[in-house]
């Protein structure tokens, strides 16, 4: 028995899934995650895997590495762990959808954490009001801006193009920039990728060296922008201001030391343990509302 179940380990800890929570083979709750190559998403399942614990829920996590095709995938690989909840937070939110038609039809509950399924109606969503959010990270920039006396040559790094995340904090950003009369001067995805972040940016500054600003839609491309702008021979947070947006741990340091403007926290610990939470209440067949907000914060120095 225990070499079964030493086995039944290994396979948990293999390939696409990140972890595996509960005994016995059973698995009530797949969460299959956009990617853990983020601090983000990877909070996010720590608060899932605690909460698990806590309630004797057993949850499997998939990682899709950001790839719609591999959520896919991993998605198929859960159904056939027999799942009766399933918890999602889309690659893409418009390619997930006819897998997640899938999953509704065999009359599985599907929870939404931070990204929404397009087109499909879900039995609840969980996250931040991103286009809220944004709006008022927006307003915080607009306010600081303005305070510091520089006439506003700004830069915007998008995430990925397909999830709701971005389109609604973009959407909520341009409404506070619209209304304070800044039209950025340019805007590329770097997929919410510190990489890509810190590339895209040294692209950015090489062609419009007169940037002043740069507002993100994630901490992982500040924090590569903040790199780009110290290899251009400038200081992020003087010469050139750069915002967050889901208070990892290495953007509340970069706020600290005055090289990232503010982060918007998100509580992504906390969304992984409602998420858990509100999934054992549709397997006890508990009513539960159709939208769970999730309230954020600016955190500035």
């Amino acid at each position: 028995m225990k070499n079964i179940l030493k086995f039944a380990a290994l396979i948990c800890a293999a390939g696409a899934f990140a972890a595996c929570t509960g005994s016995g083979g059973k698995t009530d709750v797949g969460f299959s995650l956009s990617t853990l190559n983020n601090p983000f998403f990877a909070s996010m399942k720590d608060g899932a895997e605690s909460k698990s614990k806590a309630i004797n829920v057993s949850v499997m996590v998939t990682d899709a590495n950001d790839e719609p095709a591999t959520q896919t995938k991993n998605i198929e690989d859960l159904l056939s762990k027999g799942i009766k909840v399933l918890i999602v937070n889309p690659a893409d939110s418009a390619a997930v959808a006819p897998t997640i038609r899938e999953v509704k039809s065999k009359g599985i509950k599907v929870i939404a954490v931070d990204r929404k399924v397009d087109g499909v109606e879900i039995d609840t969503f969980i996250g931040t009001d991103n286009i809220a959010a944004g709006q008022k990270a927006g307003e915080a920039f607009v306010a600081a801006i303005k305070a510091s006396g520089k006439t506003p040559v700004v830069a915007v790094l998008e995430g990925v193009p397909g999830s709701s995340s971005n389109i609604e904090r973009m959407a909520g950003y341009k409404k506070a920039l619209d209304t304070a009369g800044i039209v950025p001067v340019v805007t590329q995805t770097a997929n919410y990728n510190r990489d890509q972040g810190l590339t895209v940016t040294e692209n950015i500054l090489r062609g419009n060296p007169d940037i002043n600003a740069i507002v993100s839609m994630n901490d992982e491309m500040a924090l590569g922008a903040i790199a780009a702008v110290k290899s251009a021979g400038k200081i992020p947070g003087t010469d050139i201001l750069v915002t967050g947006f889901d208070a990892g741990a290495d953007a509340k340091a970069a706020v600290q030391k005055g090289e990232m403007l503010f982060t918007v926290e998100q509580k992504t610990v906390l969304m992984g343990e409602t998420a858990v939470e509100t999934a054992k209440k549709f397997i006890d067949g508990q009513s539960v509302p159709a939208n769970i907000p999730i309230t954020v914060e600016i955190i500035t120095k």
